[in-house]
């Protein structure tokens, strides 16, 4: 029985650092261009999208599939690179566990 509650108190501090790491990853940004850096986008560490800058160059009513194009690219980019570094934070805290649902 002294396991069960050792293993019960490590799972309860597992989950208070995965909490503390999320929050964190909620603050961190990361920036993905395409198009030579025509359109920007930037998401949070926690996978939602923070913003998307578009040089005013790259905007021409006779190219709208262009940057749709280039929009799309940004923020696939900025968010696949938002689940890396949150696998990658949360990996950390599993330490190599192979728990489904835990990163």
């Amino acid at each position: 029985m002294p396991n069960f509650m050792k293993m019960m108190k490590q799972a309860a501090s597992m989950q208070k650092d995965m909490e503390r790491v999320q929050g964190e990853l909620a603050e961190k940004t990361l920036d993905f261009s395409a198009g030579g850096g025509m359109v920007t986008a930037t998401a949070r560490g926690d996978g939602t999208l923070a913003r998307i800058k578009i040089d005013p160059k790259v905007v021409n009513p006779a190219e709208v599939d262009l940057l749709e194009d280039l929009v799309t690219a940004a923020v696939d980019g900025a968010l696949t690179a938002a689940k890396e570094m949150a696998a990658k934070e949360l990996g950390k805290i599993t330490a190599g566990l192979n728990i489904p649902g835990l990163g």
